[in-house]
């Protein structure tokens, strides 16, 4: 198609904190004839924008992809016949900086970002008319531009909106703009345009304030719950030039608000500010920013403004259908996916981001670990495919990634495969639950260039791997102090991911390429027994929780060898007084591996038991999200809103509901149960929505039996296979699923 490639903007002035310069209004009006049968509207507005059509809004919160625009420029299409009349029309936007100028983003250089510029828009307009005749209408310097009251905006700092300086109709027919100025010209971004297939922001959710409390010169509104959007204002008693101010926050010491573990500086803190113009009730909602937030402290206000209806929570993310759940009797169980669908939901902006109150990056060992239990409870394939899109144009040609993406340059250091493996996980997982060939295919090639990156590295670091970051966030630890090194977690890493690679290869019949990742991960296979496992005792020699259980996920061991390895691992948890002692790349794996062995109930009492450290021990201390960290009461507080803990829910639908989706990966109408009769919970169900249908797998007990029911869509098939000593009553090992509804009856053998 063709795309719109005048940009304008209203001038080259740049702004940061100390200078600032308004978010512009843009409008052009122009004059139908008649009312279309059609019209489309093709644009792109960098950072952010919001358009709106005869003083309608039409954009998405947010708008367009947040990207790096030397990589891609993104354009997105609406249909706006049904907003256009016979006569005047007028199209009106709102441009804010985003990541075209993301002055918040220093400590990952975006200040720096070779894409830097004003914000700038370029548009297009078709008309079709039943009589056949087309109108058709580009950006150029003919667009008028004034300063709107958004004075301040930057994606991670805030924005500051003053309504003293509003144009009431700018955006309508009949306003007169004879004192605005013309737009300028400017310069067309490098990056290659394309149309956005990632689904857009939405606004999920309003949320009122729980309780509020007077605090020293303000006011303290708790929303019950940690996620992230923008608060909707809405003033009334106020005076012109009244300032109000609301911060917001995560975290509270002593009652007060503490927003220490989000701010690098004094101006990232997560702020907005309206001034008001003082005429009857007034109504502000942030456009070019979001916040990660359960409180906010307001200030400049008299207490009769202090009502619930003065800030809404508007809860904001991508726009992902609902794909899977689980529930059960369980009060702990139950709450712990809740939190996973939040903090997955509320750091998924387009993309993965590692948590939407201090960073807002998209980091892509985030997004690995959790890439199943997302897939799993939601469809994030499509975004996935268009994150997929930059994170291929961010590699450099030796193979290398950066850690985080979009990049201004900063993360290619210091990261390394348990990051990168973000390049095999992503179209993995997703071509094993949707099965599209698409996403191999697009990312076949930067797969294999990476390949070609680990055996570079292999050769010189004596047959191993050794770069950048290991077992993060294990509890008690420093970010970037691990127990287990970082020679065997990289090295773990870069086995599965040439595994993983050589079966997406197979799979797109790519023989060659899928013979020289076998090879990889032989190698690598056989250098990790020799060099980094005890094989007299099966276990690894630095002793770990992590790496015995990576050790047992990955098939390091031997099938003859994995009895005596797996009572090492349960050693080591009892080492722990039977808690876990992980970071998040244990965290993935290890309870799959207590319930490949039977150990489910091990693995739930880990979980849920109440004493530091647990997943239930976060809700002793009041979590509404996962943390990001598990760390006892008093410690270190860093972000209470990460995803990367997640995979908690991927187990409770695969392992306690037993629901196993084509378990071998190439056979989309397969589904095997393995389902885990926890003692403590009467019933557990999951389900998710396979390409064939609905999936169901509930269990409820009756007395000293339990009475398993599991739904298949129609042609699918599976086997039911049961833990721990459990058997059919009819007598069989194993029961067949069919389509439809499949009703067993089991007990605990005598």
């Amino acid at each position: 198609m063709q795309f719109p490639r005048n940009f304008i903007a209203a001038s080259e002035k740049p702004c940061d904190f100390k200078n600032l310069v308004p978010a512009p209004y843009i409008r052009k009006r122009f004059t139908l004839c008649d009312k279309p049968t059609s019209a489309q509207i093709t644009i792109c507005g960098l950072g952010f924008y919001t358009l709106y059509i005869n003083g309608k809004r039409i954009s998405s919160p947010l708008a367009p992809y947040i990207n790096s625009t030397d990589d891609f420029t993104y354009y997105n299409q609406y249909e706006i016949a049904s907003y256009l009349t016979s006569g005047e029309n007028v199209i009106g936007i709102i441009l804010g900086n985003g990541l075209q100028n993301p002055f918040g983003g220093y400590n990952w250089h975006f200040h720096k970002a070779s894409w830097l510029g004003v914000p700038k828009v370029a548009l297009g307009l078709v008309a079709s008319f039943i009589d056949g005749t087309n109108f058709t209408l580009e950006s150029d310097t003919s667009f008028k531009t004034s300063p709107s009251p958004i004075y301040f905006d930057d994606m991670r700092a805030g924005e500051r909106y003053d309504a003293q300086d509003e144009q009431p109709g700018w955006n309508l027919p009949g306003f007169n703009d004879s004192h605005w100025v013309n737009a300028i010209k400017t310069t067309i971004p490098k990056g290659e345009p394309r149309i956005c297939i990632a689904e857009p922001i939405t606004i999920a959710r309003e949320i009122k304030p729980v309780s509020i409390t007077p605090i020293e010169n303000g006011f303290l509104f708790d929303f019950g719950v940690n996620t992230a959007g923008v608060c909707r204002l809405k003033i009334k008693g106020g005076w012109a030039g009244q300032r109000v101010s609301f911060i917001h926050g995560e975290v509270l010491r002593e009652g007060r608000l503490d927003t220490t573990n989000i701010a690098y500086g004094p101006d990232h803190i997560q702020e907005d500010t309206y001034i008001v113009k003082g005429h009857g009730e007034e109504e502000y909602t942030p456009m070019f920013t979001y916040h990660g937030f359960q409180y906010v402290y307001i200030t400049g206000i008299i207490p009769p403004q202090a009502t619930e209806d003065l800030l809404t929570y508007l809860e904001m993310y991508s726009d992902l259908q609902e794909r899977g759940g689980f529930t059960s009797s369980s009060e702990v169980l139950n709450t712990l996916q809740t939190l996973t669908r939040r903090s997955t939901l509320s750091n998924f902006y387009y993309f993965p981001t590692d948590c939407p109150q201090r960073e807002k990056n998209g980091w892509t060992g985030d997004a690995a670990v959790s890439a199943e239990h997302t897939l799993l409870n939601l469809a994030p394939e499509k975004s996935y495919r268009e994150w997929l899109n930059n994170v291929r144009k961010a590699q450099l040609a030796n193979g290398k990634l950066p850690g985080i993406v979009p990049t201004a340059g900063w993360g290619y250091d210091g990261i390394g495969p348990a990051w990168d493996c973000v390049i095999t996980e992503l179209p993995y997982f997703t071509y094993i639950y949707r099965g599209d060939k698409e996403i191999l295919q697009e990312n076949a090639t930067a797969i294999f260039r990476y390949l070609h990156f680990l055996n570079r590295k292999m050769q010189v670091q004596d047959g191993l791997i050794k770069e950048g970051l290991g077992d993060w966030c294990q509890p008690t630890y420093m970010w970037d102090a691990y127990t287990t090194p970082v020679l065997f977690s990289d090295s773990v890493i870069s086995m599965d991911i040439a595994n993983k690679a050589a079966f997406m290869f197979d799979e797109l019949g790519w023989e060659q390429e899928s013979a020289y990742a076998q090879v990889i991960s032989a190698k690598l296979r056989i250098n990790i027994r020799e060099k980094l496992i005890d094989l007299e005792n099966m276990i690894a020699n630095c002793k770990t929780q992590t790496a015995q259980a990576m050790a047992l996920y990955y098939g390091i061991f031997e099938q003859e060898e994995k009895p005596k390895a797996f009572q090492q691992l349960l050693n080591l948890i009892a080492e722990k007084d039977g808690h876990m002692d992980t970071g998040i790349l244990g965290a993935r794996v290890i309870f799959h591996v207590l319930s490949d062995f039977g150990h489910s109930q091990l693995a739930y009492d880990i979980i849920t038991r109440p004493t530091y450290p647990s997943y239930a021990y976060w809700l002793k201390q009041g979590a509404t999200s996962l943390w990001e960290e598990f760390n006892p009461d008093g410690g270190r507080i860093s972000s209470r809103n990460h995803h990367f803990f997640g995979d908690i829910s991927g187990w409770f639908i695969k392992r306690i509901a037993g629901i196993r989706f084509n378990p071998a990966g190439r056979d989309l109408y397969k589904v095997d149960f393995t389902p885990s009769f926890i003692e403590g919970l009467d019933f557990a169900e999951g389900f998710h929505e396979a390409p064939a249908g609905k999936i169901v797998s509930r269990w409820d007990r009756e007395g000293e039996n339990v009475r398993l029911r599991i739904t298949l869509p129609p042609g699918c098939k599976g086997e039911i296979r049961l833990e721990n000593g459990w058997v059919f009553v009819s007598n069989q090992s194993v029961e067949a699923a069919e389509s439809g509804e499949n009703i067993y009856l089991v007990k605990i053998k005598a």
